[in-house]
């Protein structure tokens, strides 16, 4: 079988989510390998590749492909023992260090629920998530489903004054805006430091395709120059604007798929599961090279 990329849904979103066959990323990559799959992330956002049996070691080798990688540095964790070994995995389970469901009501576990929340990976660091690869190494029987959302084709169906008003706006980003919209607060004052908010631009210019996609999260929680009530009512406005199900992909996990999607074009948010049941996913994140504000200018 030779490699392939067919989109997820040719009828609704050819353009939006595609399905990778004939390729054994596990592997070492040949450079044209590895460029096939940057045009058909351009090109899709999204890619899903099946049946990908990754180890941390091996996930690693496959991201470096694609640009430096993000330490972990968004969760409570943070410089504290971890279930994994590798700072540069994200651990995205609800298991604790010794491989046991976290309690419901855990500090870890309810920081977490943040995930299901429209956002876009590290736009909560200055320089931001280019790409994130999420390796599902044991999922539950029902739910735990991850929805994404087309940000560039959210852009584009904009009507031309809402274009215009938004074009320079930029925005304050921050864990602690999309932690207090699901009322969790229990934050120490290291936290509080190491969150603080970073400036991100609105709109950004994809430096592969030259189009432009809204840059949303629900960790954005103010507009730079504009009162805080406005700010939020046009961001929500804006979110639920590209977040209509003709724009969204959802993902139905299989075990040891890899999905692989590009923050600077898509929003993502991950779906409720049975709390009783384990749901582990490995996360490796590729830097951007630039902040948004650099990438502007």
């Amino acid at each position: 079988m030779t490699f392939s990329i067919r989109p997820l849904d040719a009828v609704s979103r050819p353009f939006f989510g595609g399905e990778v066959s004939g390729i054994d990323i596990t592997r070492k990559l040949t450079g044209e390998e590895a460029t096939s799959i940057e045009k058909g992330m351009d090109h899709y956002g999204v890619l899903v590749f099946h049946g990908q049996h990754f180890d941390d070691e091996t996930q690693l080798a496959y991201s470096r492909n694609f640009g430096m990688l993000e330490e972990a540095s968004g969760d409570l964790n943070w410089g504290k023992a971890r279930r994994i070994e590798s700072a540069l995995v994200n651990d995205i389970s609800n298991l604790d260090n010794d491989n046991q469901v976290l309690a419901r009501d855990n500090r870890k576990r309810l920081f977490s629920l943040g995930n299901r929340l429209w956002h876009s990976d590290s736009s909560f660091k200055e320089v931001p998530a280019k790409y994130s690869l999420l390796s599902a190494r044991k999922i539950p029987a029902a739910g735990g489903n991850t929805e994404f959302a087309d940000m560039r084709a959210g852009y584009d169906t904009l009507d031309d004054e809402t274009k215009a008003e938004i074009e320079n706006l930029v925005c304050e980003h921050s864990q602690l805006y999309s932690r207090a919209l699901l009322g969790f607060d229990d934050f120490s004052e290291e936290d509080r430091v190491r969150f603080k908010p970073v400036l991100q631009r609105l709109v950004r210019r994809h430096p592969s395709t030259g189009r432009k996609s809204l840059y949303l999260a629900s960790h954005a929680g103010a507009i730079v120059g504009w009162p805080v009530p406005e700010a939020r009512a046009l961001l929500r406005d804006l979110i639920e604007h590209a977040t209509q199900r003709k724009f969204v992909y959802a993902h139905e996990w299989k075990q040891w798929d890899l999905v692989m999607w590009d923050n600077r074009a898509t929003m993502h948010r991950a779906r409720p599961f049975d709390p009783k049941e384990v749901r582990d996913m490995h996360r490796t994140t590729v830097g951007c090279e630039l902040s948004t504000m650099a990438e502007a200018a």
